[in-house]
This record gives C-alpha cells, sequence and structure tokens, in this order.
C-alpha cells in the first residue's frame, strides 16, 4: 500500500493559520488521496510545539483528530529502528538532523515509503520527494 508519511512542520502549518506554510498545507492535505502515516515521536514533537505555541485547547483537538483519523496511521517506532536511526544521527555529523529526524528516515527506509509531507529539506538530503513541491 502507497503511504505518505507526515512530519511535524505540516501537522503544525495544518493548525497554525499564521504559520507561512499554512495555505500549501491546506490545500495540500485537502487534494491528497495517499494515506497518512506519522510515528509517535512526531506526534510527541507535534504536541508539544502546538501546546507551546497555540494553547492546550488546540493542541487537545489536534491530537483527539489525529488519534481518531482513519485515513493517519500513527505508528510507534520500533526499538530496532530507534537504533538505526541513532547510527544514522552519529553518521550525519555535518547535518544538523534531529534525533526525531533520523527516526522518521529509518522508518521510511523500513516501510518503503518513499514521500514525505513537509516543509523540512532534510527529508530531500535523504533522497525523499517531499511534498507540496517547493514553489521555488
Amino acid at each position: 500500500m502507497k503511504r505518505l508519511f507526515v512530519d511535524t512542520g505540516a501537522w503544525y502549518a495544518l493548525v497554525d493559520k499564521k504559520d507561512p506554510d499554512h495555505a500549501r498545507a491546506v490545500s495540500f492535505f485537502r487534494n491528497n488521496q495517499t494515506p497518512l502515516l506519522t510515528t509517535n515521536f512526531i506526534f510527541d514533537e507535534t504536541v508539544t510545539l502546538l501546546r507551546r505555541r497555540l494553547g492546550w485547547t488546540t493542541t487537545a483537538e489536534f491530537g483527539r483528530r489525529l488519534q481518531d483519523s482513519r485515513f493517519v496511521t500513527l505508528l510507534a517506532v520500533r526499538r530496532e529502528d530507534e537504533d538505526k536511526a541513532w547510527e544514522l544521527f552519529l553518521q550525519f555529523k555535518d547535518q544538523d538532523f534531529s534525533y526525531t529526524d533520523c527516526t522518521s528516515f529509518t522508518v521510511m527506509a523500513a516501510l518503503r515509503i518513499k514521500a514525505a509531507f513537509s516543509f523540512d529539506t532534510h527529508f530531500k538530503t535523504m533522497h525523499f520527494q517531499v511534498f507540496p513541491l517547493s514553489t521555488e
């Protein structure tokens, strides 16, 4: 089954109407028909960011909608994926990848997911296709 990985920045841009990528994120999300997948690490990162910037109510609504979605799979990162992510983190000391970025790359590779809904250039660095396509 073809799936699209969703990164923190995309989730955040969907929720925050003041985010510079909000309109592009909403447009892409509304038109996308590929099932979405995200990880518990991304969920954690997104919920933390939303809570700090937009408050508890907005965060709780986002969390409930994502967890109740039939279109989004919320996947727990496995221990073996974490081990590979740590190796990746150490390997790419010349990049400013977060550990969470590395878990995303590892999960995507393990599941043969080739594309991400993201505004993070790190996915391009790791040779994943990124949506929405850049307007640059």
